[in-house]
């Protein structure tokens, strides 16, 4: 009998195959994008150093209570739009974008729109 693996393995298999070739130095860092069902993560790391420069999730004061739903494609977009404008005031303009395993769509996408739009370039 074939045993499937399950989604969220698969996941992890290709961030780890993404991981060695996506690193985050002090003059572009990475920024780690991670969603749940529930709610988007995403944080800028120094690599080298390996320590979290900015963070930002839908579970923060701020934006939990601006949303309605802190698992859609808006909330997704709002955590973009925060992530870059903490990262421009800590001086960090470029970044190099971790899809963290998932597709490049949906709430993953719209992150990255919302940063890009901030003023984040990758």
């Amino acid at each position: 009998m074939i045993k499937q693996a399950s989604r969220k393995a698969i996941r992890e298999k290709k961030h780890l195959r993404i991981r060695k070739h996506i690193i985050g130095v002090a003059e572009r860092p990475r920024m780690a994008v991670f969603r749940s069902l529930k709610h988007m993560y995403a944080q800028i790391i120094d690599d080298t150093k390996g320590v979290t420069l900015v963070s930002a999730s839908t579970l923060e004061a701020p934006l939990k209570e601006s949303l309605e739903s802190t698992g859609n494609i808006d909330a997704a977009k709002m955590v973009g739009a925060e992530i870059a404008k903490k990262a421009l005031e800590k001086g960090i303009t470029e970044v190099v974008f971790d899809r963290g395993g998932n597709l490049f769509h949906g709430r993953i996408k719209a992150v990255a729109e919302g940063a890009r739009e901030a003023g984040l370039k990758f």
